[in-house]
């Protein structure tokens, strides 16, 4: 599995860090989130969480915002072309996968999927 996963990230065209790329799936999926809770879910350090927001700040990915419940902190949120990168590795992740899926035969390939649904159940309980 972790081979798979490395796999698809070094095919990915875009050419963020892996702490970028996970702060920035994380945004995606979570947003409006303070650093904080970015720091503690990719996991990193609070200064990593900083400086990853910058560099995803300063690459007109995400933008800072007033937080929408407590207006004295801030949020982090994608852009346009944030919500377009996480659109577009999505879909090339899944391209190299139905690559990788095609080597299999048939029976394999329904295997792998079948497994794959029993893990997000699992994930999904944790």
């Amino acid at each position: 599995m972790h081979r798979i996963v490395r796999y698809l990230r070094r095919s990915r065209s875009a050419v963020l860090h892996p702490t970028q790329f996970l702060a920035l799936m994380l945004i995606a999926d979570e947003q409006p989130i303070r650093i904080g809770e970015i720091a503690a879910r990719v996991p990193c350090s609070q200064p990593t969480a900083t400086t990853t927001v910058a560099a995803l700040e300063e690459a007109g990915l995400v933008r800072r915002e007033p937080d929408p419940v407590d207006g004295r902190a801030t949020a982090v949120v994608l852009t346009e072309a944030g919500a377009t990168t996480v659109a577009d590795s999505g879909r090339q992740a899944a391209e190299e996968l139905d690559k990788l899926l095609h080597r299999l035969t048939p029976e394999e390939r329904t295997q792998v999927l079948q497994a794959g649904d029993l893990l997000d159940r699992i994930a999904r309980d944790l």
